[in-house]
């Protein structure tokens, strides 16, 4: 298949790549995106307001402590309101390998009520090169057991947040 900087996951509507497909016009152009979740803290072009593009932001890093998981849900209403709207979508990291690959992931857990494997897998199919880190695979198993709302009121939720809280702790802080 090819390193590539995009790659449709749900034809010509939902798309996974990385930040260099984000900055590229001529790349949301030919695909007409209108709506862009960038899962990084590198600034794009479409998140300013006259670029016409919705633009959200999850900024987390991609390390296995990293909570993903929270924001889980609102990335998932934001993917599913844009496409019910006749939108096309761009989710995106820096490398497109592991954040964005994971919270496509967790659309697809969520909108066809897949499990975490059987989501990685149809993701994987579309763009090969994915491989998102160990925690944020147990992550996208933990999103599946929150039934999809993990919240700090969620005891799976607030049992794994714990779990990484003492383990930073005991390993002296965040790295």
């Amino acid at each position: 298949m090819g390193w590539k900087n995009v790659n449709a996951v749900i034809e010509n509507r939902l798309f996974l790549g990385n930040i260099l497909a984000a900055r590229s016009s001529r790349s949301l152009t030919e695909r007409r995106i209108t709506h862009i979740l960038s899962v990084c803290s590198d600034p794009i072009p479409a998140e300013l307001p006259e670029s016409g593009v919705c633009h959200m932001r999850i900024s987390v890093e991609d390390v296995d402590y990293a909570d993903l998981l929270i924001h889980l849900p609102s990335a998932c209403q934001f993917i599913d309101q844009a496409l019910r709207n006749g939108g096309n979508v761009l989710v995106h990291c820096v490398q497109g390998i592991s954040r964005s690959a994971t919270v496509i992931a967790a659309y697809l857990m969520w909108s066809r009520r897949l499990g975490a494997t059987q989501a990685l897998d149809v993701v994987r199919a579309a763009r090969d090169q994915i491989w998102p880190n160990p925690g944020f695979q147990e992550q996208l198993v933990l999103f599946g057991l929150c039934q999809y709302a993990p919240s700090p009121s969620n005891g799976i939720y607030l049992n794994w947040r714990t779990q990484i809280d003492r383990k930073l702790k005991s390993q002296g802080g965040y790295r």
